[in-house]
């Protein structure tokens, strides 16, 4: 397949001048055109957790403070400055005087207070309120300041309050579409406007004629430089790289791993990369369960597993190999808790085993008091999955474990991930920072899902507690580091890989950079133009 593949995009460069030349000529001249894989399924900021909706909102609307390239520093947008109380429980934002909802009108303390309070709604239905914080009042105490008070201390809130379900929309227009708002149209204050949406074909996007607000220090321009903005759902990762490669698309984050090496040796195509990317694929344990509960076999995975060379296998070099829970990037990594991970040694995880009185019976496949050392692992329908799954499979077979395997499609997988029927699971996800990841998957409140492990550890909670709410920077950095150490110790997991995130555009496209927020590439995109 790889040759295969390789052979078509030189196929596709060669012939690529002259399609090139009558393409762009067909082309608008100031209209960019995006090449998506999939669809959302709406397009309201609270409502959906797909990267797919989030893409588009981002263009569409945004938020009280924006995400630098780094990942890690928090600039102003619609809220020019804040300050937080000394006892860490109020954020007082000062917001900017100049913006307008895509309609014109303009927008107030009143708008962020009535976005914010939808947001954490229960009636809203939000699966990812929480991250909103531990809310006591949210208020106007000026048509220009918004006073967020909290109930305790919450150090994540900046940072989650860069992600795009804390965007600022237009009341009217949501009181007016009501569940049809982000199905039927949006009004927000972002870069772009809503045009037209034709469910798993595209959506147009117009230029806000009025933005000139975006975030200083994360890009050059404070306004859009494209007319128009088209975004168009290509499934066949072929039929993009094609669209790419003749001028009929623009730009596309989903480009298929293996043709990454030949892109980048392309001419009339621009690579751009995001080192600060977090992006994690894990297989997770339910401790809970026989076989994965004993945690000599949860260390004895970790340990028989080829990681490189799975990784390799896998993602051909767009993705580095997971020795750690978290990116070493990210803010509150903590370096020995990555010591703790083990590291590739089958003759040692035998003798894990061994020790841990698992023996190998006449299948090759280890027994301990009638309970043979077999488990099965769900996981959501990806190209990549099946492939470090069977990886996986045959590495653990040579230490005499069993590891069934059951995929399932996107549209049921998600409820079959939040049952018990499963020994493990494989999983990949966003994160901003340590906090943010480990509060997610290892908090004992979060069971059965998202922490689909059932790690329900006293220590770990306190842990948690304690980095979401001290005030002191240096004491939640501590507490962030001991639940990292507490669950590495554990293995509780088995981390896979650090996903890359790659952007490619065509030759008549200027200022893309690859930014990475919850996974998404283009962000606001305020610095891209076309040449023709």
């Amino acid at each position: 397949m790889r040759k295969t593949f390789g052979a078509a995009l030189l196929a596709l460069a060669a012939a690529m001048p002259a399609a090139d030349a009558l393409a762009q000529a067909a082309n608008p001249r100031n209209t960019l055109v995006i090449l998506r894989e999939i669809d959302a399924d709406n397009y309201d900021p609270p409502r959906s957790t797909a990267r797919g909706a989030g893409e588009v909102i981002y263009m569409m609307s945004d938020t009280l403070v924006a995400l630098d390239f780094d990942m890690q520093t928090v600039r102003p947008l619609l809220a020019e400055r804040w300050e937080v109380s000394p006892d860490g429980k109020t954020y007082t934002f000062h917001l900017r005087r100049d913006v307008t909802f895509c309609d014109g009108r303009p927008m107030t303390a009143d708008d962020v207070v009535y976005s914010l309070n939808r947001f954490i709604d229960p009636a809203t239905r939000s699966p990812v309120r929480w991250r909103a914080g531990p809310v006591k009042e949210i208020r106007a105490r000026d048509p220009y300041t918004v006073e967020y008070e909290l109930n305790e201390p919450f150090g994540e809130l900046l940072f989650q309050l860069t992600l795009f379900f804390a965007s600022i929309v237009d009341r009217n227009s949501v009181e007016r579409l009501g569940q049809n708002f982000g199905v039927q149209g949006f009004n927000g204050t972002g870069p772009y406007c809503w045009s037209t949406w034709t469910p798993r074909q595209e959506m147009v996007l117009t230029r806000h004629p009025n933005y000139r607000w975006g975030p200083a220090g994360v890009y050059q321009n404070p306004s859009p430089q494209v007319e128009r903005v088209v975004w168009r759902v290509t499934p066949e990762s072929q039929t993009r790289l094609a669209a790419l490669q003749t001028g009929q698309g623009d730009v596309t984050q989903y480009i298929p791993a293996i043709a990454v090496q030949q892109l980048q040796r392309t001419p009339n195509v621009r690579m751009s990369q995001q080192q600060n990317y977090f992006w994690d694929h894990f297989m997770g344990f339910k401790v809970d369960k026989p076989v994965v509960s004993d945690p000599a076999v949860r260390r004895a995975i970790n340990m028989a597993v080829n990681r490189d060379a799975m990784v390799r296998a896998t993602w051909f070099g767009t993705a580095t190999p997971a020795d750690s829970y978290l990116n070493p990037a990210v803010t509150g990594f903590d370096a020995e808790a990555a010591r703790l991970v083990p590291r590739f040694d089958q003759d040692g995880a035998r003798r894990v085993l061994d020790e841990a009185g698992w023996r190998v019976g006449p299948d090759g496949i280890r027994v301990k008091d009638g309970q043979r050392a077999t488990f099965l692992v769900y996981g959501i329908q990806t190209q990549a999955a099946q492939q470090y799954l069977q990886s996986m499979q045959a590495d653990l077979r040579r230490i005499g474990l069993e590891m069934r395997i059951q995929m399932w499609d996107a549209t049921v997988g998600w409820g079959r991930l939040a049952t018990q029927e499963f020994d493990a699971f494989v999983m990949s996800y966003p994160y901003v920072t340590a906090t943010d990841a480990f509060s997610l998957y290892f908090n004992s409140r979060n069971r059965p899902t998202p922490n689909r492990m059932n790690w329900n550890d006293p220590e770990t909670d306190r842990a948690l507690t304690e980095a979401q709410t001290s005030v002191d920077p240096a004491v939640r950095a501590a507490a962030i580091a001991r639940a990292q150490r507490i669950v590495a110790e554990n293995n509780v997991w088995f981390p896979v890989a650090r996903e890359q995130l790659w952007v490619a555009a065509s030759a008549r496209t200027e200022g893309v950079r690859a930014h990475g927020i919850y996974g998404i590439a283009l962000y606001k995109g305020l610095d891209i133009r076309l040449t023709r």
